[in-house]
């Protein structure tokens, strides 16, 4: 038996529900990733990277081609974070990664992008039935993902609102779709998210200029 083969198999059942072991041990390190990106450790972007390698398998399993997609580009947001947080940073007095509001141009860059992308992402699923069988939810997460990655690796607090929004639809979606252990790590990023939303908060208005080198303000 392969690894992937593996990881895709039952690792226990739980209140009538399946635990795969890709879908377990992938989402117990996104745990760890979201953690250390509230320390705001460089760590989360290799954390997130391995997650997201091996979420791909879990998603693949499910049939949900927007779970896949949305596990390849948060390995390839992964990598370009990592390169942000390291070679382009402005740190704080503690040595760790500065963080800041978005302006107002920047929120509605990231809404816009958002609204689009899932309605492109969106249309191509229903178009295509065979890449999933929940088109619209799937696309909102794909896209949802994406855009609150790329606002944390600028820093931007507003990462945390969109990590929100995207939890409100992932949790029933992944109860749905058979990744029960998905849907309590879902419940379980909501809490970190308002404890990680409160600390860069706290953060971004005690820093005078918190701002990434080489990203635009």
């Amino acid at each position: 038996m392969s690894a992937l083969s593996w990881l895709n198999t039952e690792a226990f059942t739980a209140f009538g529900q399946q635990i795969k072991w890709s879908d377990m041990i992938g989402n117990v390190i996104g745990l760890a990733a979201l953690a250390l990106g509230w320390r705001r450790s460089v760590l989360t972007w290799p954390a997130q990277l391995l997650s997201g390698v091996i979420l791909v398998g879990a998603y693949a399993s499910a049939q949900l081609s927007g779970g896949v997609g949305k596990q390849l580009l948060v390995i390839g947001v992964a990598v370009w974070g990592w390169r942000q947080w390291t070679r382009g940073r402005r740190q704080a007095q503690d040595g760790s990664v500065a963080v800041r509001f978005a302006t107002w141009r920047e929120r509605a860059g990231l809404a816009a992008a958002a609204v689009l992308g899932t309605l492109a992402v969106g249309g191509l699923f229903t178009l295509y039935p065979s890449l999933s069988w929940s088109p619209w939810a799937d696309a909102y997460i794909f896209v949802g993902t994406l855009v609150a990655m790329v606002a944390q690796a600028r820093g931007l607090v507003e990462f945390w609102f969109a990590w929100l929004l995207v939890d409100i639809v992932g949790v029933p979606l992944a109860f749905r779709s058979d990744l029960a252990f998905s849907g309590i790590v879902y419940v379980i990023y909501f809490a970190l998210v308002l404890w990680g939303m409160r600390d860069w908060w706290l953060r971004s208005r005690g820093s005078a200029k918190p701002v990434l080198e080489g990203a635009a303000a």
